[in-house]
Protein backbone atom coordinates (compact mmCIF):
# COMPACT_ATOMS: atom_id res chain seq x y z
CA UNK A 1 0.00 0.00 0.00
CA UNK A 2 0.87 3.56 -0.52
CA UNK A 3 2.08 5.76 2.05
CA UNK A 4 -0.69 7.68 4.23
CA UNK A 5 0.55 11.06 2.47
CA UNK A 6 -0.22 9.87 -0.53
CA UNK A 7 -2.87 7.46 -0.11
CA UNK A 8 -4.79 11.19 1.01
CA UNK A 9 -3.96 13.09 -1.90
CA UNK A 10 -5.50 10.40 -4.17
CA UNK A 11 -8.89 10.01 -2.22
CA UNK A 12 -9.02 14.12 -1.25
CA UNK A 13 -9.08 14.54 -5.50
CA UNK A 14 -12.46 16.34 -6.34
CA UNK A 15 -13.64 15.40 -2.77
CA UNK A 16 -16.54 17.82 -1.52
CA UNK A 17 -16.35 16.68 2.24
CA UNK A 18 -14.44 14.16 4.33
CA UNK A 19 -16.44 13.68 7.85
CA UNK A 20 -14.17 13.36 9.86
CA UNK A 21 -11.06 13.00 8.10
CA UNK A 22 -8.89 12.42 11.13
CA UNK A 23 -11.01 8.89 11.56
CA UNK A 24 -10.13 8.39 8.16
CA UNK A 25 -6.29 8.86 8.93
CA UNK A 26 -6.66 6.98 11.75
CA UNK A 27 -8.15 4.05 9.59
CA UNK A 28 -5.64 4.02 7.08
CA UNK A 29 -3.11 4.04 9.08
CA UNK A 30 -4.10 0.91 10.59
CA UNK A 31 -4.93 -0.12 7.26
CA UNK A 32 -1.37 0.37 6.56
CA UNK A 33 0.27 -1.04 9.62
CA UNK A 34 -1.87 -4.46 9.40
CA UNK A 35 -1.97 -4.67 5.66
CA UNK A 36 -5.81 -5.07 5.74
CA UNK A 37 -8.11 -2.97 3.25
CA UNK A 38 -10.42 -0.70 4.28
CA UNK A 39 -14.24 -1.64 2.92
CA UNK A 40 -15.24 1.07 0.42
CA UNK A 41 -19.15 1.49 -0.20
CA UNK A 42 -20.78 3.26 -2.81
CA UNK A 43 -24.74 2.63 -3.66
CA UNK A 44 -26.76 2.75 -6.43
CA UNK A 45 -30.82 2.49 -6.57
CA UNK A 46 -31.05 0.98 -9.98
CA UNK A 47 -33.77 3.89 -11.34
CA UNK A 48 -32.77 3.42 -15.07
CA UNK A 49 -31.86 1.13 -17.51
CA UNK A 50 -28.10 3.30 -18.43
CA UNK A 51 -25.83 5.40 -16.40
CA UNK A 52 -24.23 8.64 -17.75
CA UNK A 53 -21.44 10.47 -16.74
CA UNK A 54 -22.99 11.98 -13.56
CA UNK A 55 -23.32 8.35 -12.07
CA UNK A 56 -19.59 7.67 -12.74
CA UNK A 57 -18.12 10.50 -10.40
CA UNK A 58 -18.85 8.09 -7.71
CA UNK A 59 -17.55 5.19 -9.75
CA UNK A 60 -14.29 7.24 -10.61
CA UNK A 61 -13.74 7.54 -6.72
CA UNK A 62 -14.42 3.74 -6.37
CA UNK A 63 -11.68 3.22 -9.08
CA UNK A 64 -9.73 5.69 -6.79
CA UNK A 65 -9.47 3.57 -3.64
CA UNK A 66 -9.58 0.30 -5.14
CA UNK A 67 -6.18 1.77 -7.26
CA UNK A 68 -4.72 2.11 -3.41
CA UNK A 69 -5.58 -1.73 -2.91
CA UNK A 70 -8.53 -1.26 -1.07
CA UNK A 71 -11.80 -3.57 -1.17
CA UNK A 72 -14.35 -1.24 -3.00
CA UNK A 73 -18.11 -2.52 -2.91
CA UNK A 74 -20.97 -1.49 -5.53
CA UNK A 75 -23.94 -2.05 -4.12
CA UNK A 76 -27.08 -2.16 -5.87
CA UNK A 77 -30.09 -1.25 -3.77
CA UNK A 78 -32.33 -3.36 -5.86
CA UNK A 79 -34.75 -3.28 -2.27
CA UNK A 80 -33.99 0.52 -1.59
CA UNK A 81 -35.06 1.29 -5.27
CA UNK A 82 -38.21 -0.02 -4.51
CA UNK A 83 -38.76 2.66 -1.72
CA UNK A 84 -37.41 5.62 -3.66
CA UNK A 85 -34.41 7.35 -2.88
CA UNK A 86 -36.71 10.74 -1.29
CA UNK A 87 -33.23 12.99 -1.87
CA UNK A 88 -33.83 16.58 -3.29
CA UNK A 89 -37.65 15.33 -3.98
CA UNK A 90 -40.53 18.02 -3.00
CA UNK A 91 -42.98 15.23 -3.88
CA UNK A 92 -43.09 11.36 -2.97
CA UNK A 93 -41.03 9.72 -5.33
CA UNK A 94 -42.43 6.86 -7.39
CA UNK A 95 -41.34 3.38 -6.72
CA UNK A 96 -40.40 1.27 -8.97
CA UNK A 97 -41.77 -2.66 -9.84
CA UNK A 98 -39.43 -5.67 -8.77
CA UNK A 99 -39.12 -6.51 -12.60
CA UNK A 100 -38.02 -2.92 -13.45
CA UNK A 101 -35.06 -3.01 -10.36
CA UNK A 102 -34.12 -6.61 -11.75
CA UNK A 103 -33.87 -5.73 -15.44
CA UNK A 104 -32.16 -2.33 -14.66
CA UNK A 105 -29.63 -3.58 -12.53
CA UNK A 106 -28.35 -6.31 -14.96
CA UNK A 107 -27.16 -3.49 -17.08
CA UNK A 108 -25.69 -1.49 -13.80
CA UNK A 109 -23.40 -4.61 -13.70
CA UNK A 110 -22.38 -4.50 -17.01
CA UNK A 111 -21.99 -0.68 -17.10
CA UNK A 112 -19.91 -0.29 -14.02
CA UNK A 113 -16.80 -2.33 -14.87
CA UNK A 114 -16.01 -0.02 -17.83
CA UNK A 115 -14.36 1.34 -15.15
CA UNK A 116 -13.67 -1.04 -12.02
CA UNK A 117 -11.54 -3.78 -11.96
CA UNK A 118 -14.55 -6.94 -12.60
CA UNK A 119 -11.36 -9.24 -10.16
CA UNK A 120 -11.32 -6.74 -7.53
CA UNK A 121 -15.23 -5.05 -7.43
CA UNK A 122 -17.62 -6.78 -4.83
CA UNK A 123 -20.94 -6.49 -5.99
CA UNK A 124 -23.50 -6.57 -3.20
CA UNK A 125 -27.84 -6.13 -3.21
CA UNK A 126 -29.15 -4.92 -0.61
CA UNK A 127 -32.45 -7.15 -0.81
CA UNK A 128 -29.78 -9.57 0.11
CA UNK A 129 -30.17 -8.59 4.26
CA UNK A 130 -33.03 -6.12 3.62
CA UNK A 131 -35.94 -9.39 2.77
CA UNK A 132 -34.54 -11.14 5.58
CA UNK A 133 -35.36 -8.52 8.24
CA UNK A 134 -38.55 -9.23 10.42
CA UNK A 135 -41.04 -6.78 10.92
CA UNK A 136 -39.45 -6.99 14.69
CA UNK A 137 -35.86 -5.96 12.88
CA UNK A 138 -37.13 -3.36 11.20
CA UNK A 139 -38.92 -1.46 14.40
CA UNK A 140 -35.62 -2.15 16.09
CA UNK A 141 -33.70 -0.04 13.03
CA UNK A 142 -36.40 2.71 13.29
CA UNK A 143 -36.03 2.98 16.99
CA UNK A 144 -32.36 4.12 16.28
CA UNK A 145 -33.57 7.17 14.99
CA UNK A 146 -36.09 10.34 15.84
CA UNK A 147 -38.65 11.67 13.40
CA UNK A 148 -36.85 15.32 14.43
CA UNK A 149 -33.70 14.34 13.38
CA UNK A 150 -35.28 12.90 10.09
CA UNK A 151 -37.42 16.78 9.88
CA UNK A 152 -33.53 18.20 9.92
CA UNK A 153 -33.01 17.04 6.68
CA UNK A 154 -33.86 19.83 4.18
CA UNK A 155 -36.04 18.57 1.25
CA UNK A 156 -38.38 17.23 4.66
CA UNK A 157 -38.42 19.80 6.22
CA UNK A 158 -39.64 22.60 3.67
CA UNK A 159 -42.41 19.94 2.91
CA UNK A 160 -43.20 19.85 6.27
CA UNK A 161 -43.55 23.36 6.54
CA UNK A 162 -44.90 24.03 2.96
CA UNK A 163 -47.63 21.37 4.30
CA UNK A 164 -46.68 18.36 1.23
CA UNK A 165 -46.88 15.38 2.42
CA UNK A 166 -44.09 12.88 3.55
CA UNK A 167 -44.77 9.33 3.32
CA UNK A 168 -43.98 7.04 6.03
CA UNK A 169 -41.97 4.84 3.87
CA UNK A 170 -39.76 8.03 2.52
CA UNK A 171 -38.32 7.72 6.17
CA UNK A 172 -37.26 4.35 6.19
CA UNK A 173 -34.83 5.04 2.93
CA UNK A 174 -31.94 6.73 4.79
CA UNK A 175 -32.67 4.10 7.64
CA UNK A 176 -32.32 1.34 4.81
CA UNK A 177 -29.21 2.69 3.46
CA UNK A 178 -27.87 3.56 7.02
CA UNK A 179 -27.86 -0.78 7.65
CA UNK A 180 -26.80 -1.68 4.61
CA UNK A 181 -22.82 0.33 5.61
CA UNK A 182 -24.27 -2.20 9.14
CA UNK A 183 -24.19 -5.31 6.62
CA UNK A 184 -21.13 -4.43 4.71
CA UNK A 185 -19.32 -3.30 7.63
CA UNK A 186 -17.96 -0.31 5.45
CA UNK A 187 -15.34 2.10 6.65
CA UNK A 188 -15.68 4.30 3.83
CA UNK A 189 -19.42 5.68 2.04
CA UNK A 190 -19.13 7.30 -0.98
CA UNK A 191 -22.15 9.63 -2.23
CA UNK A 192 -23.11 12.94 -3.81
CA UNK A 193 -23.58 15.97 -1.78
CA UNK A 194 -27.19 15.36 -1.82
CA UNK A 195 -26.71 12.00 -0.30
CA UNK A 196 -24.72 13.93 3.03
CA UNK A 197 -27.77 13.22 5.23
CA UNK A 198 -28.11 9.79 4.83
CA UNK A 199 -24.51 9.05 4.84
CA UNK A 200 -24.50 10.63 8.37
CA UNK A 201 -27.20 8.48 9.99
CA UNK A 202 -25.09 5.74 8.66
CA UNK A 203 -22.36 6.82 11.02
CA UNK A 204 -25.18 6.77 13.35
CA UNK A 205 -27.25 3.66 12.87
CA UNK A 206 -23.21 1.80 12.46
CA UNK A 207 -22.82 2.97 15.98
CA UNK A 208 -25.76 1.61 17.24
CA UNK A 209 -25.28 -1.73 16.14
CA UNK A 210 -21.53 -1.75 17.66
CA UNK A 211 -19.50 -1.02 14.52
CA UNK A 212 -16.80 1.68 13.99
CA UNK A 213 -18.65 4.76 12.45
CA UNK A 214 -17.86 4.88 8.42
CA UNK A 215 -16.13 7.71 6.94
CA UNK A 216 -18.75 10.09 4.88
CA UNK A 217 -16.72 11.18 1.39
CA UNK A 218 -19.02 13.32 -0.67
CA UNK A 219 -18.58 14.07 -3.97
CA UNK A 220 -19.57 17.02 -5.98
CA UNK A 221 -22.55 16.69 -8.36
CA UNK A 222 -21.70 16.81 -11.89
CA UNK A 223 -22.78 19.60 -13.98
CA UNK A 224 -24.25 18.64 -17.29
CA UNK A 225 -23.35 19.54 -20.68
CA UNK A 226 -24.90 23.40 -19.92
CA UNK A 227 -22.33 24.30 -17.27
CA UNK A 228 -25.18 24.90 -15.01
CA UNK A 229 -27.92 22.15 -14.25
CA UNK A 230 -26.95 19.07 -12.69
CA UNK A 231 -26.15 16.31 -15.50
CA UNK A 232 -29.57 15.03 -15.92
CA UNK A 233 -31.56 12.55 -18.72
CA UNK A 234 -34.42 14.88 -18.08
CA UNK A 235 -32.71 18.09 -18.49
CA UNK A 236 -31.35 16.20 -21.54
CA UNK A 237 -27.53 17.44 -21.01
CA UNK A 238 -26.34 14.52 -20.14
CA UNK A 239 -23.48 12.21 -21.53
CA UNK A 240 -24.88 8.37 -21.50
CA UNK A 241 -21.81 6.17 -20.83
CA UNK A 242 -23.84 3.69 -23.56
CA UNK A 243 -24.28 6.01 -26.24
CA UNK A 244 -22.31 5.67 -29.72
CA UNK A 245 -19.19 6.81 -30.17
CA UNK A 246 -19.45 9.84 -32.14
CA UNK A 247 -22.49 11.29 -29.87
CA UNK A 248 -20.75 10.77 -26.97
CA UNK A 249 -17.58 12.77 -28.69
CA UNK A 250 -19.69 15.30 -30.56
CA UNK A 251 -21.31 16.45 -27.16
CA UNK A 252 -18.29 16.38 -25.09
CA UNK A 253 -16.63 18.58 -27.82
CA UNK A 254 -19.54 21.28 -27.00
CA UNK A 255 -18.79 21.55 -23.68
CA UNK A 256 -16.80 25.02 -22.36
CA UNK A 257 -13.20 24.99 -21.62
CA UNK A 258 -13.60 25.61 -18.16
CA UNK A 259 -15.91 22.99 -17.52
CA UNK A 260 -13.76 20.79 -19.56
CA UNK A 261 -11.48 20.74 -16.78
CA UNK A 262 -13.91 20.33 -14.15
CA UNK A 263 -14.89 17.21 -15.76
CA UNK A 264 -11.20 15.97 -16.36
CA UNK A 265 -10.90 16.43 -12.67
CA UNK A 266 -13.83 14.12 -11.53
CA UNK A 267 -13.66 11.84 -14.56
CA UNK A 268 -10.03 11.19 -15.76
CA UNK A 269 -7.77 9.11 -15.05
CA UNK A 270 -4.52 11.76 -15.89
CA UNK A 271 -2.66 13.13 -13.10
CA UNK A 272 -3.50 16.50 -11.44
CA UNK A 273 -0.16 17.61 -12.41
CA UNK A 274 -0.57 16.56 -15.70
CA UNK A 275 -4.20 18.32 -15.35
CA UNK A 276 -2.20 21.91 -13.96
CA UNK A 277 0.11 21.58 -17.03
CA UNK A 278 -2.54 21.78 -19.68
CA UNK A 279 -4.03 24.49 -18.16
CA UNK A 280 -0.66 26.48 -18.39
CA UNK A 281 0.16 25.20 -21.96
CA UNK A 282 -3.17 27.01 -22.58
CA UNK A 283 -2.91 30.01 -21.09
CA UNK A 284 0.70 30.04 -22.78
CA UNK A 285 -0.83 29.93 -25.85
CA UNK A 286 1.51 26.39 -26.29
CA UNK A 287 -1.91 24.48 -26.61
CA UNK A 288 -5.37 25.11 -28.44
CA UNK A 289 -8.26 24.39 -25.88
CA UNK A 290 -9.99 22.93 -29.17
CA UNK A 291 -6.91 20.36 -28.86
CA UNK A 292 -6.97 19.55 -25.33
CA UNK A 293 -10.55 18.84 -25.51
CA UNK A 294 -10.54 16.48 -28.59
CA UNK A 295 -7.97 14.32 -26.62
CA UNK A 296 -10.15 14.38 -23.33
CA UNK A 297 -13.38 13.52 -25.51
CA UNK A 298 -11.01 10.38 -26.80
CA UNK A 299 -10.04 9.41 -23.61
CA UNK A 300 -13.25 9.05 -22.25
CA UNK A 301 -15.14 7.47 -25.44
CA UNK A 302 -11.94 5.09 -25.08
CA UNK A 303 -12.93 4.31 -21.57
CA UNK A 304 -16.54 3.18 -22.43
CA UNK A 305 -15.76 1.84 -25.89
CA UNK A 306 -12.57 1.12 -27.55
CA UNK A 307 -8.86 3.05 -28.98
CA UNK A 308 -10.58 2.55 -32.23
CA UNK A 309 -13.82 3.92 -31.71
CA UNK A 310 -12.54 7.01 -30.00
CA UNK A 311 -10.01 8.05 -33.06
CA UNK A 312 -13.48 7.23 -35.62
CA UNK A 313 -15.82 9.42 -33.47
CA UNK A 314 -12.54 12.09 -33.79
CA UNK A 315 -11.86 11.66 -37.59
CA UNK A 316 -15.70 11.86 -38.24
CA UNK A 317 -15.86 14.99 -36.08
CA UNK A 318 -13.12 16.89 -37.68
CA UNK A 319 -14.61 15.65 -41.01
CA UNK A 320 -18.08 17.20 -39.99
CA UNK A 321 -17.13 19.97 -37.71
CA UNK A 322 -13.13 21.21 -39.21
CA UNK A 323 -13.40 20.16 -43.12
CA UNK A 324 -17.60 20.49 -43.29
CA UNK A 325 -18.09 17.33 -44.35
CA UNK A 326 -20.61 14.29 -43.94
CA UNK A 327 -19.87 11.45 -42.19
CA UNK A 328 -18.67 8.42 -44.20
CA UNK A 329 -21.22 6.39 -41.94
CA UNK A 330 -24.27 7.84 -42.04
CA UNK A 331 -27.54 5.61 -41.78
CA UNK A 332 -29.54 5.04 -45.15
CA UNK A 333 -33.16 5.16 -45.11
CA UNK A 334 -35.33 4.17 -47.56
CA UNK A 335 -38.81 6.18 -47.87
CA UNK A 336 -41.67 6.31 -49.59
CA UNK A 337 -44.20 9.31 -49.15
CA UNK A 338 -43.55 9.98 -45.72
CA UNK A 339 -43.12 13.92 -44.34
CA UNK A 340 -39.74 14.99 -42.94
CA UNK A 341 -41.31 15.10 -39.96
CA UNK A 342 -42.05 10.83 -40.04
CA UNK A 343 -38.61 10.39 -41.23
CA UNK A 344 -37.03 12.59 -38.92
CA UNK A 345 -38.86 10.54 -35.85
CA UNK A 346 -38.21 6.82 -37.66
CA UNK A 347 -34.20 7.91 -37.25
CA UNK A 348 -35.13 8.67 -33.94
CA UNK A 349 -33.31 12.33 -34.60
CA UNK A 350 -36.16 13.60 -32.15
CA UNK A 351 -37.84 12.33 -29.32
CA UNK A 352 -41.38 13.14 -30.00
CA UNK A 353 -43.02 15.29 -32.95
CA UNK A 354 -42.95 18.57 -30.90
CA UNK A 355 -39.38 18.09 -30.42
CA UNK A 356 -38.95 17.46 -34.37
CA UNK A 357 -40.66 20.61 -35.03
CA UNK A 358 -39.11 22.89 -32.33
CA UNK A 359 -35.59 21.82 -34.01
CA UNK A 360 -37.00 23.10 -37.48
CA UNK A 361 -38.07 26.00 -36.21
CA UNK A 362 -34.45 26.56 -34.58
CA UNK A 363 -32.99 26.30 -37.97
CA UNK A 364 -31.47 22.86 -36.69
CA UNK A 365 -32.98 20.92 -39.69
CA UNK A 366 -31.34 20.76 -43.08
CA UNK A 367 -31.97 18.60 -46.31
CA UNK A 368 -28.25 18.76 -48.74
CA UNK A 369 -27.07 21.92 -46.68
CA UNK A 370 -30.17 24.29 -46.68
CA UNK A 371 -32.37 24.69 -43.50
CA UNK A 372 -36.30 23.67 -43.74
CA UNK A 373 -38.55 24.88 -41.53
CA UNK A 374 -41.58 22.96 -42.85
CA UNK A 375 -41.26 19.31 -41.83
CA UNK A 376 -44.46 18.57 -42.11
CA UNK A 377 -44.04 18.24 -46.05
CA UNK A 378 -42.91 15.09 -48.19
CA UNK A 379 -39.75 15.39 -50.21
CA UNK A 380 -39.86 14.48 -53.93
CA UNK A 381 -38.17 11.28 -55.30
CA UNK A 382 -34.19 11.53 -54.90
CA UNK A 383 -31.26 11.06 -52.76
CA UNK A 384 -30.96 13.65 -50.05
CA UNK A 385 -28.62 14.25 -46.60
CA UNK A 386 -30.44 14.93 -43.71
CA UNK A 387 -28.76 16.73 -40.65
CA UNK A 388 -30.73 17.67 -37.59
CA UNK A 389 -28.94 19.34 -34.92
CA UNK A 390 -25.12 19.18 -35.11
CA UNK A 391 -24.10 15.19 -34.56
CA UNK A 392 -27.20 13.72 -36.50
CA UNK A 393 -26.93 12.85 -40.26
CA UNK A 394 -28.69 10.50 -42.26
CA UNK A 395 -28.69 9.54 -46.49
CA UNK A 396 -32.62 10.15 -47.30
CA UNK A 397 -33.63 7.42 -50.31
CA UNK A 398 -37.16 8.87 -51.51
CA UNK A 399 -38.80 6.57 -54.13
Amino acid sequence: MLPLKDQLQHIKRGAEEIIVEEELVRKIERSIKEEKPLRVKAGFDPTAPDLHLGHTVLIQKLKHFQELGHQVIFLIGDFTGMIGDPSGKSETRKALTREEIVKNAETYKEQVFKILDPEKTEIAFNSHWMNKMTAADMIKLASQHTVARMLERDDFNKRYKSNRSISIHEFLYPLVQAYDSVALRADVELGGTDQKFNLLVGREIQKAYGQESQIALTMPILEGLDGVQKMSKSLNNYVGITESPSDMFGKLMSISDELMFRYMLLLSDRSMKSIEDLKKDIKNGRLHPMDVKKDFACEIVEKFHDKSAAEKAKSDFEKVFSKRENPEDMPVLEVSGESMLEIIRKLNFASSNSDARRLAKQGAVSVNGEKISDIEMSPAAGEYTLKVGKRKFARIICK
